[in-house]
């Protein structure tokens, strides 16, 4: 590409002409299995780390984390640690460290199955009740790179 730039438009023009001149970059290629403004779900989840034999170990979350949750989402995921609070079955309310798991997934395909599947197999390796599930139908795919919020 070609481009002329006129020697009275002074530095401030170089740039201006540099960037307007300068071949355009590529775009990012996409995710795998990203569509351009493909509709996903933001999905959280959050465990309950108390037990009638005392708590969940850090040692046996990241267990978890590692062997039940990352081979159904290894494209990425957030957990943080929160303190959550909740009614039981008994009508007692129960206080308890929690880890809140931050998923982005599309909205068809396997992903809702693997989530029933991570919450079923958590409740019966730790002898949970419940784990809160939360789907946000809100954030897209983009080809940037990040899947952001479509402002709903």
């Amino acid at each position: 590409m070609m481009c002329r730039i006129p020697r009275s438009i002074g530095f401030a023009g170089v740039g201006a002409a540099l960037t307007v001149c300068a071949p355009p970059h590529p775009p990012p290629a996409p995710e795998p299995g990203c569509t351009d403004g493909a509709p996903y779900l933001r999905t959280i989840l959050s465990f309950g780390l108390a037990r009638g034999a005392g708590t969940i170990s850090q040692d046996e979350w990241a267990a978890f984390l590692r062997d039940e949750i990352t081979p159904q989402f290894p494209d990425g995921l957030t957990v943080s640690e929160a303190a959550g609070q909740w009614r039981g079955a008994d009508g007692v309310i129960v206080r308890e460290p929690t880890k809140v798991l931050l998923l982005v997934h599309p909205r068809v395909g396997p992903a809702q199955a693997a989530v029933q599947t991570i919450i079923a197999r958590y409740k019966h390796l730790f002898e949970q009740e419940a784990v809160l599930w939360r789907p946000l139908p809100s954030a897209r795919c983009s080809n940037s790179g990040a899947p952001g919020p479509t402002g709903a």
